[in-house]
């Protein structure tokens, strides 16, 4: 189901928030990892850093994630005229809230005073949330690959 016309790929490859969201996405996911490795780290032995570490990764992360997310905002406002939940990109941006949704109730929880134990599952389930979130993506990257070859091959584009 290709999701841009032949201009809008021409406005997309031309964007420079394609260029921003190229540039954020691999260091936000270099961040997701140091934040896995830290949080599995100090879930299996508490003694080896400070639970401030695992706060300071998803801290991070967040911070990363609503970056992408106002960049990305911008990018659906200029490539198809609405800042968000548009029909072109409906389950990503649904997907990209749910996963906004967990990263900030970790420090909602954190506030609340909620146990490290407990916060520990809730930095896990703030990473799947964006694991899934980042697979749909880029499913839906090579799946616009495939077509813009498409139409490249028949000269549409």
């Amino acid at each position: 189901m290709p999701r841009y016309t032949p201009e809008q790929l021409e406005k997309r490859n031309a964007s420079v928030w394609t260029d921003i969201q190229l540039i954020l996405a691999p260091i936000q996911f270099f961040v997701f990892l140091i934040g896995v490795i830290l949080t599995f780290l100090y879930a299996q032995n508490d003694q080896i850093f400070s639970f401030y570490w695992v706060s300071i990764a998803i801290l991070f992360k967040t911070l990363l994630f609503g970056l992408l997310l106002v960049t990305g905002a911008y990018f659906e406002k200029e490539i198809f005229d609405t800042w968000i939940y548009g029909k072109e990109f409906l389950w990503e941006d649904v997907g990209s809230t749910v996963a906004a949704f967990f990263h900030l109730l970790y420090f909602v929880m954190a506030y609340m005073g909620y146990s490290e134990n407990v916060l520990i599952w809730e930095a896990f389930l703030a990473y799947f949330t964006y694991v899934v979130n980042a697979l749909q993506y880029l499913v839906r990257i090579i799946l616009e690959k495939l077509n813009e070859r498409r139409l490249k091959a028949g000269g549409m584009i």
